[in-house]
């Protein structure tokens, strides 16, 4: 019930709830007083279809009256111990995150053998190991892979993690800080800084230059000098700052795409890519294992 911003959705749910078990319950004792008298004194309510199709006034066979009876007295006890009423938890205080996580913990205590092994290994080494790289990959393909990909290649915004380019840095102890604590990448929109719209194109040119990638020299030129503002961050020679994940302009690897249009966007709208943090998600020992699979994809 987090999720609501105001005391109407409980009540609401509340009414529909209570209400519907209580109204099942009034609609049985309601029928139960309704006695339809038959035109000849017997038990039939005196309706005929077809001249000899009777419609009988019998009363529900008890083992159904029960039946509404036992599934009122459950619903008005469920609603007690469990969560159904509203924003009330229930006495149990049961809730679906609470056994997911009990799940989760105790799963996780069932695989601490099968991980102990690997605790005291370096990431170098359990990057060799083929039992180490082989839970890596589960790991990877269950809970990575759908940014970047099950070959590990990425997507436009998702980063390559085959390559050796590295926003924040290549080594184990560094992919451990991204994976574990994620990462909020932010650029933020820089052609008021940069001036006209001419600027910013012959900025866009100038960095392409940067990496040797087909470019207006012309605009270059003019573009060298405006570049400074973008140095700040990316350093004067385009090669990136890894400190704060500013991306390497002087190779080929572009993230959100190529070409003088791709980078005139980046400047003019900037860009905010997050990667969430996982430290939650898994154990000190898992998260050690998928540290050493990652970085043994691009240092085979």
């Amino acid at each position: 019930m987090s999720d609501f911003t105001s005391n109407f959705w409980p009540m609401f749910i509340i009414i529909i709830a209570v209400g519907g078990i209580l109204g099942c319950g009034l609609l049985l004792w309601y029928t139960s007083k309704i006695k339809v008298a038959g035109t000849g004194g017997d038990s039939t309510s005196g309706h005929v279809w077809d001249e000899d199709l009777v419609e009988m006034n019998n009363p529900l066979p008890r083992w159904w009256v029960w039946m509404f009876i036992f599934t009122i007295v459950f619903s008005l006890i469920y609603l007690a111990l469990y969560p159904g009423a509203g924003s009330y938890a229930g006495k149990l205080g049961w809730s679906s995150t609470g056994q997911y996580e009990q799940e989760v913990a105790t799963a996780n205590k069932a695989l601490e053998p099968l991980y102990a092994k690997f605790v005291a290994m370096k990431s170098e080494d359990l990057a060799k190991n083929p039992e180490a790289r082989a839970i890596g990959e589960r790991l990877f393909m269950n809970n990575c892979a759908q940014c970047h990909g099950s070959d590990a290649k990425g997507s436009r915004g998702f980063p390559n993690l085959t390559d050796s380019d590295w926003l924040y840095g290549g080594s184990p102890e560094k992919i451990h800080e991204t994976i574990a604590g994620g990462r909020m990448g932010m650029m933020p929109p820089m052609a008021a800084a940069l001036g006209t719209e001419e600027d910013v194109k012959n900025v866009a040119n100038y960095v392409l230059s940067l990496s040797g990638s087909s470019h207006d020299a012309a605009r270059a030129g003019l573009g060298k000098e405006k570049y400074a503002v973008c140095g700040a961050c990316h350093g004067a020679d385009g090669k990136g700052n890894q400190d704060i994940g500013a991306p390497n302009l002087s190779d080929k690897i572009w993230l959100h795409g190529a070409g003088e249009a791709a980078i005139i966007k980046r400047i003019n709208e900037g860009k905010t890519n997050q990667m969430p943090a996982w430290e939650q998600k898994f154990t000190p020992a898992q998260l050690q294992v998928l540290v050493a699979y990652v970085w043994g994809l691009s240092n085979k």
